[in-house]
């Protein structure tokens, strides 16, 4: 070989080396941004928590104390008789009756894969729900799971709300029976927007095949994080006229799950994690029936209320491992803790156990090693930010518990139509959306910013400078110079126009994700459930009514921990206009319109802000090849999803060898 075509071969050997390490940096990039912003979403949330456990150590004495709202907070919908009425538009002509078998198992599939007339009538959901809730109630709260008959079990785990990948396991894997066991580990709803048929699709499976089907609960079998990430939502958009009734029949199942799951006394199978002081004797001995939602009081019904009980429950819902010693509080989720190898070698040496399976993370991969193989990571929902984000996985476990993962993506024929760069390109778009809506949060915030470091008003600042206020307001922990040129499109190397960022904020495609989400105190508004929980804690003496004093006291709590959220003053005035006789005192009528009128306030102040900021700039006219509009139009092309008959052949499956993982 003569020395040109050497250095051809060396030159083409480099750029293809640097054309790799920018994909691998792109691919990085885009799943930084779609992990801390779950985890940002999540830390809001678990603040509500937080809040509560403040607000008790606050105002000790209302903690357990029992009166005439807390005694009536949560009422059991099992024996009341149906209230349901008919529905509107495409409810599918099929009928559910018990005891359910296979036939219905293979009607509901062929019902819910479609695109349309997916509905049940409002009475065979109700049936399900209640008659899969009756029967959890009967369980312990960690099931018993063997092999001694099956010779292998099978773990999925997040699911959240994508129908196509369970229907995909239960094509490739088959149907449960006594000789195919499945064990399902939480976060079935939430985020994707099949979640009710996914639900409803595992209680069936579970009556049918009661002794083949385990289900865990997930940290997502939650009204309060249901009332944030959509399945609220979509239950009322399905069923407009029942959704109270259903999301009672559902809260009915959620409190009746399982905490967890251990397979022939070796194997621990639950949703997050643990902490060094987790006890599975307690957990055991725990009265579950009470945690209707866990980031709220449990129903203590009169006792005093054991935090150290609730805190078992949590950490096993919401805790990750990490990869140093030592058992820390998790402050990306803001729940739960890291736990270090060190703590899984002693919790498994206390409870003779040899590894421990969860989920709750999503892996690029589907499923993850660490601690030395004793701690396994199942995540279930392929695509799970956008369409070629992750792939999906399940294991199946044979009677030696040898695990071996079976590795998928669905709806494989849409994925393979798309070059990388596209496929690229739509993972790109999704991360940039999401980032965008939240950085929404904080639009203001981030004007105020930039302009501290532009005392000309000329509309740019430094790169240094536009990163910094970009971290210090939003604290998302992201490449912020990488992502400069996609979130301040058009500007060049020295500095960086801020206009541009605040422009794509303010873009059609933006405002519709952000209307389409829910803030954390928009969900606590929404629910009505945690509001009464609150007032019963201020409620110290029982009286049904609180001082102005001790209200305040919890707006300042609550500001503590949700800052900016509302204006205390704002609070404190509105509750003071319902004190209609002036004596000092409010109701839980009169304080739940108070957050309902502040709730309305604060949205009317926010639309009064983007009118303000639309007149107060002066406004360039935007044209089609304007370097905004032209990002803004590519985010809306690649997020644009087309809903499809579901159809689980669909998709690309490998077995992956556990030595080699």
């Amino acid at each position: 070989m003569d020395e040109n075509a050497i250095r051809a071969a060396i030159f083409i050997q480099k750029w293809y080396r640097r054309h790799q390490a920018r994909r691998e940096m792109q691919r990085r990039c885009n799943w930084q941004i779609f992990q801390n912003l779950e985890y940002a979403s999540e830390q809001d949330q678990a603040e509500l928590y937080k809040f509560f456990n403040d607000l008790i150590k606050h105002m000790p004495q209302a903690a357990g104390r029992k009166n005439q709202y807390q005694g009536s907070a949560h009422v059991s919908v099992l024996d009341d008789k149906d209230d349901l009425v008919e529905e509107f538009g495409d409810i599918v002509n099929a009928k559910i009756e018990l005891p359910i078998r296979k036939n219905h198992i293979d009607l509901l599939i062929d019902v819910f894969r479609k695109k349309r007339g997916n509905r049940l009538h409002p009475k065979y959901v109700a049936l399900i729900l209640r008659e899969a809730a009756k029967s959890l109630k009967q369980l312990p709260n960690i099931s018993p799971v063997s092999t001694a008959v099956s010779q292998q079990v099978t773990v999925c785990g997040d699911l959240h709300g994508k129908l196509d990948d369970l229907l995909v396991v239960l094509h490739k894997n088959g149907l449960p029976s006594s000789s195919n066991p499945y064990v399902f580990n939480g976060d079935f709803v939430d985020r994707g927007k099949r979640g009710l048929e996914v639900l409803l699709l595992l209680l069936s499976l579970y009556l049918a095949f009661p002794n083949a089907v385990f289900l865990n609960r997930g940290n997502h079998e939650d009204s309060v994080m249901n009332a944030r990430y959509g399945f609220i939502r979509e239950v009322e958009s399905k069923y407009p006229r029942n959704h109270k009734r259903i999301l009672a029949f559902i809260d009915e199942v959620y409190r009746w799950l399982p905490l967890g799951s251990v397979l022939n006394s070796r194997v621990l199978i639950v949703h997050g994690g643990f902490s060094d002081s987790t006890s599975l004797d307690l957990i055991r001995s725990i009265d579950r029936g009470k945690y209707v939602s866990i980031l709220r009081p449990p129903l203590t019904d009169g006792e005093p209320l054991d935090k150290t009980e609730w805190q078992q429950i949590f950490d096993i819902m919401w805790s990750d491992p990490q990869a140093t010693m030592g058992c820390v509080p998790n402050t990306l989720r803001g729940a739960g803790v890291w736990f270090g190898p060190d703590v899984t070698d002693n919790f498994l040496q206390r409870h003779r156990l040899s590894y421990v399976i969860r989920s709750h993370e999503c892996k690029p991969n589907g499923h993850e090693f660490m601690h030395e193989n004793k701690i396994i990571t199942i995540f279930s929902a392929s695509n799970y930010y956008a369409i070629g984000s992750n792939k999906g996985a399940y294991i199946r476990l044979n009677n030696q518990l040898m695990p071996h993962f079976v590795q998928y993506i669905s709806a494989a024929s849409q994925t393979k139509r798309l070059s990388f760069k596209q496929r690229m390109g739509i993972v790109e778009s999704s991360a940039l959306k999401e980032l965008a809506v939240r950085m929404r949060d904080h639009r203001d915030e981030l004007e105020d910013e930039f302009r501290k470091y532009d005392p000309k008003d000329s509309g740019y600042i430094s790169i240094s400078h536009w990163c910094k206020v970009m971290e210090n307001v939003t604290k998302l922990g992201l490449p912020w110079r990488l992502l400069r040129d996609k979130l301040a499109p058009g500007t060049d190397s020295q500095k960086v126009n801020y206009n541009r960022t605040l422009d794509l904020l303010d873009t059609d495609v933006i405002l519709e994700a952000e209307a389409d989400g829910m803030s954390v105190m928009d969900a606590l508004y929404a629910n009505k459930a945690s509001l009464v929980a609150i007032f019963n804690i201020i409620d110290a003496d029982n009286s049904g009514e609180i001082t102005l004093d001790e209200f305040e006291t919890a707006i300042d709590l609550l500001v503590a921990h949700m800052p900016g959220a509302y204006s205390k003053a704002e609070m404190l005035e509105k509750c003071r206009m319902m004190d209609l006789n002036g004596d000092g005192k409010v109701d839980l009528n009169e304080f739940l319109e108070a957050f309902r009128l502040s709730d309305l306030h604060r949205k009317e102040q926010q639309d009064e802000n983007i009118r303000r900021r639309s007149t107060g700039r002066p406004s360039v006219a935007k044209t089609a090849t304007d370097p905004v509009t032209l990002l803004a139009d590519k985010i809306s092309k690649n997020t644009l999803v087309v809903e499809h008959d579901i159809d689980p052949t669909d998709c690309e499956s490998k077995v992956i060898d556990p030595k080699k993982s």
